[in-house]
């Protein structure tokens, strides 16, 4: 846990800068340098140390925030209003299908073993970082933005000036936009909207932190589950894929865009993780979380079950596409022409409150995190309506 605190803390403040580094590179060179730090990330799992790993904890925390903010300033610059929701769905789909083949490959390749070789490890790490490669060389090949377009043109234009002319011109260039996007990304975090979305976002990043950490550590800890407890970490995050997968896919490619449509999937979303947190409080022993080399000892209400496990699993992957996809909706049809500085300002707020998460995940009692969650998402969920209903108030006025 101590690295995925140490990754979302260096994210959250990262944040802050990614805009200016994507105006003065622009997106495609952004998300091919974040790849470059992922891709050092995963290589130093092939030959592991302390110093290099957290290390590359620091870096990869600085190039998520380069990647997240670069391609949310993509996906709404190749996008319009009718086609925000799908290409949003069609994105978060893609996404979370990491989590369904990568928990796959382990589950049975890994399946049975007391102990993990060297040359497993080097196997999976090699392979992912194969594919990690190939990934970060597409960002390449992505479709010129029609700013980009707009940019050539120019440089097309001023062909006749020395270089020594078009570098300078290109340097005052890149620090105005700089210091633009900076003071824009300042405006936008005054602004009635971000601060109404804020729970929102904030409740994002517990609940990010729960599915992702904390549940599946609860589910291995849980000794009532015996010798399949660990075994059955890996299917519960095959199942959470599944859960966004099937979000993803649903809410981007089978609903019209429309307001109506953003807050029914925000209100779904909520009620699916409260029915989630219930079964989890019902099924799970309360101190599944702080048990760290033992396995849990207090009982839980119902006899624990597996099958109830991965519903739950479902629940919170199904749950968590909801809220992003609509999320990233939202703020990609309010702040189509500020992209990037408010995609910063949303990954800012759910990686710090991802990263508080899982600081505290190991201390604290399951029964007061899940009733830190609730309480959140209640209020996230509420501001969301109230920011709906503003828009749909005030949509062709601009907000300041």
């Amino acid at each position: 846990m101590l690295n995925l605190g140490i990754i979302y803390g260096v994210f959250s403040f990262a944040n802050l800068l990614a805009p200016t580094v994507v105006a003065v590179i622009g997106p495609k060179c952004t998300m091919f340098l974040s790849g470059l730090l992922y891709s050092g990330y995963i290589a130093v799992f092939i030959i592991p140390s302390t110093w290099s790993f957290y290390l590359t904890s620091v870096l990869i925390g600085i190039g998520a925030a380069m990647l997240w903010t670069a391609q949310g300033h993509f996906l709404v610059e190749n996008s319009e209003a009718s086609t925000i929701n799908r290409n949003t769905g069609v994105f978060w789909a893609l996404l979370q299908c990491s989590m369904l083949f990568g928990n796959l490959y382990i589950y049975f390749d890994w399946n049975g073993k007391t102990e993990i070789s060297d040359s497993s490890r080097k196997n999976i790490f090699v392979s992912l970082l194969v594919t990690s490669v190939l990934g970060t060389l597409s960002f390449l090949v992505l479709r010129k933005s029609h700013h980009a377009e707009e940019l050539l043109s120019e440089e097309e234009g001023q062909s006749l000036l020395s270089p020594r002319t078009i570098y300078k011109q290109r340097a005052n260039s890149a620090v105005e936009d700089a210091k633009l996007e900076f003071r824009t990304m300042l405006q936008l975090l005054k602004t009635k909207t971000i601060l109404l979305l804020s729970p929102c976002m904030a409740y994002s990043g517990l609940e990010l932190s729960f599915y992702s950490g904390v549940y599946g550590t609860c589910i291995g800890a849980t000794a009532q589950f015996g010798a399949s407890a660990k075994g059955l970490i890996g299917i519960s995050g095959i199942v959470v894929g599944i859960g966004e997968i099937v979000g993803g896919g649903l809410f981007g490619l089978l609903c019209k865009n429309n307001r109506f449509r953003r807050t029914s999937v925000v209100f779904l979303g909520m009620l699916v993780h409260f029915v989630a947190f219930y079964f989890i409080f019902l099924n799970i022993p309360d101190d599944a979380p702080v048990v760290f080399y033992t396995s849990s000892q207090s009982k839980p209400y119902l006899a624990p079950s597996v099958s109830i496990a991965l519903l739950c699993s479902f629940l919170l992957g199904l749950g968590d596409s909801c809220f992003n996809t609509q999320l990233y909706s939202i703020l990609g049809c309010v702040y189509a022409e500020q992209s990037a500085p408010a995609f910063a300002i949303f990954k800012f707020i759910q990686s710090v409150f991802a990263a508080v998460a899982f600081f505290y995940s190991g201390y604290i009692l399951l029964k007061w995190q899940l009733l830190l969650m609730v309480i959140l998402g209640f209020t996230g969920t509420l501001c969301f309506f109230v920011v709906e209903r503003v828009q749909n108030l005030s949509v062709d006025l601009p907000e300041y």
